[in-house]
């Protein structure tokens, strides 16, 4: 199959809201508000539906370029910020660490958020998730059977990369430290100005800075460190997308995104998971790191250029019979 070609990319000044875009609130079944945003196509005739989750401590400023990108394509855009971080925090103070007992809460949200946005707006309905809500996402299509008519996993957090040290060590040192009381403390605090931050997130400075500037401008943005607790939370998750016959039976079309360069995510993980699916496509990208939507343009634009590709050949509105 020939190479796509690349994207043509327009002017996008990443610290500004497009004209059009517009934010919401989202009440979830136990009353959290949530913020959620719309972006209507601006074609007469849409070409469909996408729906865009970002990862942990994310918030949707980071992906306007990104968003931009498909509105630009003729797709309705919508999505929310997570329930605990970026304009869903809540009365959090800026900052702090990100605690969480379960992802369960996140499951029950986006797949509420997905049936209402599936029963409203038109097909195909295309669902792109990065790292946690990559996790989220494909456990919500396995465990409560949500059938968009395409996936796309951006670096999803499948499981954590631990590093040097074993997995097995992790999880004892992990499920220690909340056995001793110390769950909700921050497991390590991150200095936004360390350039080794940047390094594990994204090639390019300027995108690494346009997210500062959201959270210096709107510091209730700011999420901390993830806490014990969350990484406790993030392990038990991905026990559960390891077991057998756990994702076996989704049925959309899957398309994988794997950052070669990635430090946060296990690219191992990734590779299973595109294995064990029924439908399932994996592109690795050798020289990206984990914010690959985020990345240097050459990263950036073959990242798009092959969800794009994805997209013309899969995303097809189910019809019946």
């Amino acid at each position: 199959m020939p190479a796509a070609a690349l994207p043509a990319e327009s002017p996008f000044d990443r610290r500004r809201y497009p004209d059009g875009f517009a934010f919401h609130d989202w009440i979830a079944a136990d009353g959290w508000i949530s913020r959620a945003y719309r972006w209507p196509a601006a074609r007469t005739h849409p070409r469909g539906s996408l729906l865009f989750q970002s990862g942990r401590a994310d918030f949707i400023e980071k992906y306007l370029e990104a968003c931009d990108h498909w509105h630009r394509d003729g797709w309705a855009i919508e999505g929310f910020d997570w329930r605990g971080q970026g304009g869903s925090r809540g009365d959090a103070p800026p900052r702090a660490a990100d605690d969480r007992l379960s992802f369960d809460p996140l499951i029950d949200d986006f797949a509420a958020f997905v049936a209402n946005w599936q029963a409203r707006t038109p097909g195909p309905h295309v669902i792109v998730a990065h790292s946690m809500g990559g996790h989220v996402a494909l456990r919500t299509c396995a465990e409560r059977g949500i059938a968009p008519d395409a996936l796309v996993l951006v670096a999803p957090m499948l499981a954590l990369d631990t590093r040097r040290l074993p997995v097995w060590i992790a999880r004892r040192l992990v499920s220690a430290m909340v056995a001793i009381g110390r769950g909700g403390r921050a497991a390590w605090h991150d200095d936004v100005d360390d350039p080794r931050r940047q390094g594990r997130l994204t090639g390019s400075r300027e995108r690494y800075e346009d997210s500062q500037w959201w959270k210096q401008r709107m510091p209730s943005l700011a999420t901390g460190s993830p806490s014990w607790n969350w990484l406790a939370a993030a392990m038990a998750g991905e026990r559960r997308i390891a077991r057998r016959g756990a994702i076996e039976g989704v049925r959309t079309p899957v398309l994988l995104l794997e950052a070669g360069l990635d430090q946060l995510v296990s690219g191992q993980a990734i590779e299973r998971a595109a294995r064990r699916l029924r439908d399932a496509e994996l592109v690795r990208f050798p020289s990206a790191r984990h914010e690959i939507l985020r990345e240097a343009d050459d990263e950036r634009f073959a990242a798009l250029a092959a969800i794009d590709a994805f997209l013309d050949r899969r995303a097809v509105a189910h019809r019946p019979g």
